[in-house]
């Protein structure tokens, strides 16, 4: 289903747009996946009924991690985005021993529906249950078919360290390749896309891996708007303490939303 012959030809070019990109280093690529079954696979994805588990700051977004449950043609994707052509292509174009997380942990299809948004927030960094898997990337594939820019829902990437912001849009057959670290935020704006339509993306991640933990592991960051109410600011600023809490009493772990 994905399009090995183009990031194949293609890869020098995409390499280059990947390490020069600012305010950090993304990758957009288009016609991702062979078209026509692509809008197959559209036209088989079910409503999701699993809200986020970061509802506070994932306004209406629903998930599903085992996405390759839902058909052939999901598990086709699923196994290619997962493949070793993958790690190959995404180590060529960053210069680095890349490989994708073959669980998929904390990725999935995830569904924006009417009027959803996502806070920007920092990835957490070290895998949960891999300590010395560090996360690399993100691969953000777009299913938002009929897409206009005036639905909104972009994008945004933005550099902690300098304020720097960009829009990227997110139209249907589109991958983002997007460099996690400890400065690069990202989220989308309330959109408001037709009814029945929703912003559709499959997230996968991809990880290097580290002799030992050089960064103090993280969970998720947020970084709500400052219009937003007090409360929803202070849980962003203090939901890193919080978690740590949780996990000394719980088992750690993301919802797997099957």
């Amino acid at each position: 289903m994905i399009n090995f012959e183009k990031l194949t030809e293609k890869a020098d070019q995409f390499r280059l747009d990947y390490l020069i990109a600012k305010p950090f280093s993304y990758l957009i690529i288009d016609d991702f996946c062979d078209t026509a079954k692509l809008l197959d696979l559209y036209s088989q994805i079910p409503d999701l009924d699993n809200k986020s588990r970061d509802y506070m700051f994932a306004k209406n977004k629903f998930e599903k991690s085992n996405y390759g449950a839902l058909g052939p043609l999901f598990q086709e994707l699923h196994d290619e985005l997962h493949s070793e052509k993958m790690d190959q292509f995404l180590s060529y174009i960053s210069a680095k021993d890349i490989f994708v997380d073959p669980k998929n942990f904390g990725g999935g299809l995830h569904q924006g529906k009417s009027g959803s948004r996502l806070d920007m927030h920092l990835d957490f960094n070290y895998h949960p249950l891999k300590k010395n898997w560090y996360r690399e990337m993100n691969l953000l594939f777009y299913l938002n078919k009929d897409w206009k820019p005036e639905y909104g829902g972009d994008l945004i990437i933005q550099d902690l360290r300098t304020g720097i912001k960009k829009s990227l849009a997110v139209p249907f057959n589109r991958l983002i390749v997007q460099k996690c670290s400890s400065y690069s935020l990202h989220g989308y704006n309330a959109h408001t896309f037709p009814e029945g339509s929703y912003r559709t993306s499959i997230a996968t991640y991809a990880y290097v891996q580290h002799i030992k933990q050089n960064e103090t592991p993280r969970t998720t960051d947020w970084f709500p708007d400052k219009d937003t109410s007090m409360f929803k600011r202070f849980l962003g600023k203090n939901m890193k303490h919080l978690v740590k809490a949780k996990s000394i009493f719980f088992v750690s772990g993301t919802a797997k939303n099957q």
